[in-house]
């Protein structure tokens, strides 16, 4: 056996003596070989050995040594370069006309020894180890979408990691919030595989699965690629992801919406939850105030036991239950609910009334368990009058009949209130809106005369004389009688009179008619008479006003009037004076006799209408027609 060995080792070394006596590239014993790092699409620059023996190379071969063997691939021959036929044939070329080859758009197949071998002189031969580096894509993820139940007792798959086009292949690191994963027995386990594309690079997909508990229901997974460029280590990270976790509901709870303190009028809203994923099946029930039962109420789509509006009677004690489907278990919860109710408000009188100048009290009243806050309001303008349960009205007048509001509010609850509206009823002899109007009205047209009156009892109204009468209440007390009538001519002499009338007494109103002018109610076949605002009592009545004096425009006209005689009379002097360039200029002087040089005349256009167009009558009482526009003349003398 001892014989054998030493045979071995005497062939074995014949045969490297032989190898280095015939020179064969690559075969002898060589040192470690150059390092060269490029990115994949860079240009490498392989060397022939250090760069200070580079200039005794004049005749270098280069191989691209490949599973060991050799090929020749490059010749540089007297400073000139002679690629040879093959896998490179187009990619290298000569560093600034040196023994320096390029190699240009570098891929992962390049990755090998390259040897260069100078030829004259004889050298030792050079080899250059060509690494090739890519940065792998951002790494894409996918979570299990379907869930993964903590009864499970062997590692589920949790998500999937790639990592495409990478070169040399990165390694994947898994995290769980923040926390890098190391593989577990039964617990933790990371799959990983990789595919090499026609390019060389390769895609990388690593899968990880784990036993999860409840505790994982909020876990974020993302996954790592460490990956090295000539530059140094690198990595890159995919975003992060969750997965579902079911587990069994060990608690079942209600939720009332709004949380607080409740009123009457809220929307509210009941629904179950539970600690458990999926949530069990939920229902709702309430128990009834008779039998102590609790009977199931109905809910919408998501569940939810709606209250609108929320009433009293909705307070009480509601229970959920969860039923787990596949355990078959159940679990419940129950809670009082309180719907805080309106406090019912009552006033008393609740029909108040009192004669005028006597005084009246008004009490509210409220029932509730909360303590209560009375507050008293006039109901047309919103004056606070009162903060108390009672109002004492003092001195009744006309203006004191009508709505009061007693508001009634809980303090601790915000927004909880009840009103309750009365009317204060001021007895007396019927009030009268106008004690007396004067009314246009064309003969033979058709008349709308109307009448307002108020009072406590509510007054009835009555006309002196004949026509269609018609009544519309107005308010509690109040009446507005409309009486239409032919406009005839003892009726524009004697007007007409409406009396209401009550109990306690009577008032009148009285309508003037006045004829028309022609020209004004052409086209007009009826009049209205409306009410107007009333006045504050029956002895204090106030009349309409009568239209405008036609005396106002009359001393209007006349202040015009004498304002041009002034202007005129002034630009005369100053003409007779010679001190106006008017008519000297080329332009005729208006000639006037002799008896009338010291006279100037004006002359007024006027525009008023036929009826206005008497103010301006001569002292000598001469009209003019209604239609006639003429031009009037004024004498202005000295």
């Amino acid at each position: 056996m001892g014989l054998s060995r030493l045979l071995c080792a005497f062939l074995l070394a014949a045969c490297c003596c032989c190898r280095r006596a015939a020179g064969v590239p690559g075969e002898a014993e060589q040192p470690e070989p150059e390092l060269v790092e490029v990115e994949v699409g860079s240009t490498a620059l392989l060397q022939c050995g250090p760069s200070h023996s580079q200039g005794n190379l004049s005749q270098v071969d280069w191989f691209s040594v490949h599973k060991e063997k050799p090929t020749l691939i490059f010749r540089l021959h007297q400073g000139r370069g002679q690629t040879i036929p093959g896998e490179y044939q187009h990619r290298l070329s000569l560093q600034d006309q040196g023994p320096t080859l390029a190699l240009a758009h570098v891929t992962p197949h390049d990755e090998r020894i390259f040897l260069c071998q100078g030829r004259h002189p004889r050298s030792q031969e050079h080899r250059v180890q060509l690494r090739v580096y890519k940065a792998p894509e951002e790494p894409s993820i996918q979570a299990n979408t379907v869930g993964i139940s903590v009864d499970r007792r062997e590692p589920e798959e949790v998500a999937t990691c790639v990592g495409r086009n990478g070169y040399p292949l990165p390694q994947v690191v898994w995290y769980k919030n923040g926390q890098p994963l190391k593989e577990q027995k039964d617990r933790v386990l990371i799959q990983s595989s990789q595919i090499v594309e026609s390019s060389g690079l390769y895609t990388l997909r690593s899968v990880l699965k784990a036993q999860l508990l409840k505790e994982d229901r909020d876990a974020h997974f993302h996954c790592e690629l460490n990956y090295r460029l000539p530059g140094g280590s690198y990595m890159k990270e995919s975003r992060e992801v969750t997965v579902p976790v079911f587990y069994p509901a060990e608690k079942v709870w209600l939720e009332v919406e709004p949380q607080g303190t409740l009123k009457e009028g809220d929307r509210v809203e009941i629904r179950c939850a539970a600690d458990g994923n999926p949530p069990p099946h939920f229902s709702i029930s309430k128990q009834n105030s008779s039998t102590m039962d609790m009977e199931e109420k109905p809910t919408d789509d998501n569940g939810v036991l709606v209250l609108e509006p929320a009433q009293k009677a909705h307070s009480g004690w509601y229970e959920c239950v969860g039923l787990d489907l596949e355990t078959m278990t159940s679990l419940s919860d129950r809670q009082e609910l309180l719907v805080n109710g309106v406090p019912d408000v009552r006033v008393r009188p609740e029909a108040p009334e009192g004669p005028e100048g006597s005084s009246l009290s008004l009490v509210c009243e409220a029932e509730s368990d909360e303590a209560l806050e009375f507050q008293w309001l006039r109901e047309k303008t919103g004056e606070v009058l009162e903060r108390g349960p009672e109002l004492r009205l003092h001195n009744l007048n006309r203006e004191a009949g009508g709505g009061y509001l007693c508001v009634v509010s809980v303090p601790r609850v915000p927004g909880l209130n009840s009103t309750r509206l009365v009317n204060v009823a001021v007895s007396g002899p019927p009030w009268m809106a106008l004690k007396e109007r004067r009314v246009r009205a064309q003969l033979n047209t058709m008349l709308n005369l109307s009448c307002e009156a108020s009072g406590h009892p509510r007054p009835t109204v009555s006309w002196n004389v004949g026509g269609q009468a018609s009544e519309q209440p107005r308010g509690a007390q109040g009446v507005l009688s409309v009486l239409t009538v032919l406009v005839t001519a003892e009726l524009l002499q004697t007007g007409a009179q409406c009396v209401a009338s009550n109990p306690l007494g009577r008032n009148t109103t009285s309508i003037v008619l006045e004829p028309a002018d022609a020209n004004r109610t052409t086209g007009l076949a009826a009049v209205t008479v409306g009410p107007h605002t009333r006045t504050n009592n029956t002895s204090a009545e106030k009349k309409l006003p009568e239209p405008q004096s036609k005396g106002v425009v009359i001393v209007a006209v006349t202040v015009c009037l004498l304002l041009l005689a002034l202007l005129g009379a002034v630009l005369y002097f100053f003409y007779k004076k010679g001190r106006l360039p008017c008519g000297r200029s080329g332009k005729q002087e208006i000639t006037l006799p002799p008896s009338r040089k010291s006279e100037f005349v004006v002359e007024v256009k006027s525009d008023k209408l036929p009826e206005e167009m008497g103010l301006l009558q001569g002292s000598n009482g001469d009209k003019r027609a209604p239609g006639d526009q003429g031009e009037k003349y004024i004498d202005l003398r000295h």
